[in-house]
């Protein structure tokens, strides 16, 4: 947890990267032959075609047999075999037990009982867990692990968003900010909780720019008055507080806190990233994060433009320190929780994600590598529609505000469960 207050304030160029208009990363160093990045993990045509009806979100399959030497295959984080890195089996464990809370609660009992896909129940996802726990437990090396799985375990694989299994992934993390209590000269932008009477709104809500003005300082007002809860001291971090969902807070009196998620209107997200595109601002062929840095330093004026462009309006409620939740009233994990669209997918079931996800080397610089990684689907996101979506939780601070800033890439999305024996 950094201390100094200078350094809490998220830097301007991870802001910012979040507005762009991603493209899909290739700049991944090679690790096998095209066929084992990609055509051995794509939905079989012979099971995406066997439908003559609408193919469902999640196509049952064998898992994929890994190609020799190839170490993108396996999730070798578990047993530290990349980058020296320290295994973390016990971040895994610690967000398989908070999928295991929850789906033992009637809230998800409920929520199974309607899910659309079949064979995807709320005791099988279960027990799935239970039986990959011990394994992980168990097992000494990722090979040994993916190989029990390919004797105990099926794929669900989303069908992304071509129906062949493409999955975009982008990455969320909970920054960390400078705030104050109170309003002052240097603290004037405010985050708001949750009106009381919000469910009474009538529809449509007011938009981004009938809350708070164009300037994010007209809130007081109108239908925000008296709702301020923190203050902070840049006209961007309250926005991006409400598009990753949460953040950390270092007070003005030395101690620290949290904001979490409570509410928000009902409006679809919008990138003001695409809007500069869309102007002719700038071109979308080439939209990189220092251009984006260098316009909005030329002309600041217009975050006053196109932030208010945005109509969403998110809502958030003191957290008192407490991690980051997702939408299953659990905490996340860093590295190991994944936000889907959950009118779709399973709510805290156990995936495989498979993408180009940046790492830091040893002198701090980013580069995109492939990996597999189990995860749990723990939270949801309103810019995360579809079954050809994953937004990927990486943690706090500024390394991983650097790293979800540049995450985008194409790959794959599998749901584990055992072996049906009826």
């Amino acid at each position: 947890m950094r201390t100094k207050l200078a350094a809490i304030t998220i830097s301007l160029p991870v802001v910012l990267v979040i507005f762009l208009v991603r493209m899909p990363y290739s700049g991944h160093r090679e690790l096998s032959s095209p066929e084992c990045q990609v055509k051995k993990w794509d939905i079989p045509v012979s099971l995406a075609s066997s439908s003559q009806q609408k193919i469902p979100v999640l196509i049952k399959r064998l898992p994929v047999t890994c190609c020799q030497n190839d170490r993108s295959c396996v999730d070798e984080a578990l047993y530290g075999g990349e980058n020296n890195q320290l295994a973390d089996k016990k971040a895994l464990l610690t967000s398989i037990d908070r999928s295991l809370r929850y789906l033992q609660t009637p809230r998800a009992d409920t929520v199974y009982k309607s899910y659309h896909v079949s064979g995807v129940t709320r005791e099988r996802v279960y027990k799935s867990l239970i039986r990959f726990r011990q394994l992980l437990l168990n097992t000494n090396s990722a090979a040994a692990l993916n190989s029990a799985i390919a004797k105990e375990f099926v794929y669900y694989q989303s069908i992304g968003k071509d129906s062949k299994g493409s999955v975009l992934f982008t990455a969320y993390y909970e920054p960390m900010y400078a705030a104050s209590r109170v309003p002052t000269a240097e603290y004037r932008y405010p985050v708001y909780k949750a009106p009381p009477d919000l469910d009474s709104w009538s529809l449509p809500h007011p938009t981004r720019l009938e809350l708070e003005g164009a300037d994010g300082l007209q809130a007081a007002k109108g239908k925000l008055r008296g709702l301020e809860l923190f203050w902070l001291r840049d006209r961007l971090e309250p926005y991006m507080v409400q598009i990753e969902g949460s953040a950390r807070l270092q007070l003005t009196d030395g101690t620290q806190t949290s904001i979490g998620y409570a509410g928000n209107t009902a409006y679809n997200y919008k990138s003001i990233g695409r809007e500069l595109a869309n102007d002719g601002k700038l071109p979308l062929e080439g939209m990189t994060m220092p251009v984006i840095l260098d316009y909005f330093q030329k002309h600041p004026q217009e975050l006053n433009i196109y932030i208010p462009r945005d109509p969403s309006f998110v809502f958030f409620q003191e957290t008192q320190g407490t991690p980051a939740q997702g939408s299953i009233s659990q905490p996340l994990t860093a590295e190991r929780s994944i936000a889907t669209d959950k009118s779709l997918m399973p709510p805290g079931a156990l995936a495989l994600i498979r993408a180009a996800i940046p790492f830091a080397d040893d002198t701090g610089k980013l580069e995109h590598r492939i990996v597999s990684r189990y995860v749990l689907d723990q939270d949801t996101g309103g810019a995360i529609k579809g079954p050809g979506r994953v937004d990927y939780f990486l943690g706090t601070g500024k390394l991983a505000g650097d790293r979800a800033g540049v995450t985008v890439s194409n790959g794959q999305l599998f749901y584990l469960l055992l072996k049906d024996t009826n």
